[in-house]
């Protein structure tokens, strides 16, 4: 099974191509057309264009979109790296099904569907809609062994591609990515430190509130991981087979389906942007295909958004998860695709348009 999902992987890869420059170039037109001074939404304009190229369409389309919720336990919260252990995890997973959690208020005010699914985690799920594609109960301590087999790592991302591109069939237009996985925040540090050829303390923050001491216990097990297994970080699969999870793993599958599918991926905060990293290690053209919402407050995200090229257009510090921060996204994008698509263009009111001087 290893071999068959890896040269599906290459195979699909294969197919990325860049999206359609003269489709983001005619938006951008579009956009100057439009009465108001050149550039006034900014880097929302840049988004909507790269929606449209993604799209090839200049009229873009964001009526259907969902975020899709990768949920997982890591073995790595046997050492004492979180607050809490991975109970946690099954629980909030059931509530994004039962729709009490907080990305499932953001998402109801957002008009966006919230998908769950279960690729890994330790407990029984019985609370229908989540979504079952359970590679096995929680990944193995990375401390003291590789996270996953390379079956399960590929196993994982093959999931992640082939839903993306169910969704589109689907009729989806927009997909947005979350995680809920007790101990993520170590196995996503663990991954940059490597892929960034960062040392841990540059790419590893406080998750969701460690102490100073508990802080300096998750870098000495990133440290202690990633000298056990050497992780070449030209070999992202290994990478992230040694030192990942299935979430990340699915998170990755999910936006190189964007990219085969031609469905814009919008990114959440750092773990989702260390599963872009992985997307991007093994089909570069994938960042086409992928909008960042914010930057978050993991010490890393910085890093990762320049490495993938990429300018997160809200900027607040946080650090939630479950893709709460890519659900804020599209009320923005809602806002201004209205002037894209309805706002009056200089030509409408007779008047002579502003023109780029630079």
């Amino acid at each position: 099974m290893e071999a068959y999902y890896g040269r599906q992987i290459e195979c699909l890869c294969r197919s990325v191509h860049g999206t359609d420059g003269s489709i983001y170039a005619e938006a951008l037109r579009r956009w100057d057309g439009i009465a108001k001074p050149i550039g006034g939404l900014g880097e929302f304009e840049r988004l909507i264009a790269k929606i449209a190229a993604i799209q090839g369409q200049t009229d873009v389309s964001l009526s259907r979109r969902a975020v899709v919720i990768f949920c997982a336990d890591n073995g790595v919260t046997a050492e004492g790296v979180t607050q809490t252990d991975s109970k946690v995890t099954a629980v909030v997973t059931e509530n994004f099904a039962r729709g009490i959690a907080s990305v499932n208020r953001m998402a109801a005010v957002a008009d966006t569907d919230v998908i769950p699914v279960d690729i890994g985690v330790a407990g029984e799920i019985r609370e229908p809609g989540v979504r079952d594609m359970k590679i096995a109960r929680g990944t193995a301590n990375l401390r003291r062994e590789p996270a996953m087999s390379m079956e399960q790592t590929l196993e994982a991302v093959h999931h992640g591609i082939a839903f993306a591109g169910e969704m589109k069939d689907a009729g989806y237009d927009l997909l947005a990515v979350g995680e809920m996985g007790i101990g993520n925040t170590t196995t996503s540090s663990a991954v940059a430190s490597v892929l960034l050829r960062q040392p841990p303390e540059m790419v590893t923050g406080r998750g969701a509130g460690l102490s100073s001491d508990g802080l300096q216990r998750k870098l000495a097990v990133i440290r202690d991981a990633i000298a056990l297994h050497h992780p070449d970080p030209d070999k992202p699969f290994e990478v992230l087979a040694a030192l990942g999870g299935f979430d990340l793993a699915g998170m990755a599958g999910l936006m190189l389906g964007g990219a085969i599918y031609r469905v814009p991926v919008v990114l959440d905060g750092m773990i989702s942007g260390v599963a872009a990293l992985l997307a991007q290690a093994v089909c570069p053209h994938v960042t086409d295909y992928l909008l960042a919402s914010h930057l978050g407050k993991e010490p890393s995200c910085a890093l990762v958004m320049e490495r993938l090229g990429l300018r997160p257009v809200i900027h607040g510090q946080m650090g939630l998860g479950e893709g709460t921060g890519a659900v804020m996204l599209f009320p923005l994008l809602d806002l201004a695709y209205e002037v894209y698509r309805e706002n009056r263009t200089f030509a409408d009111i007779h008047i002579d348009a502003y023109e780029r001087l630079d």
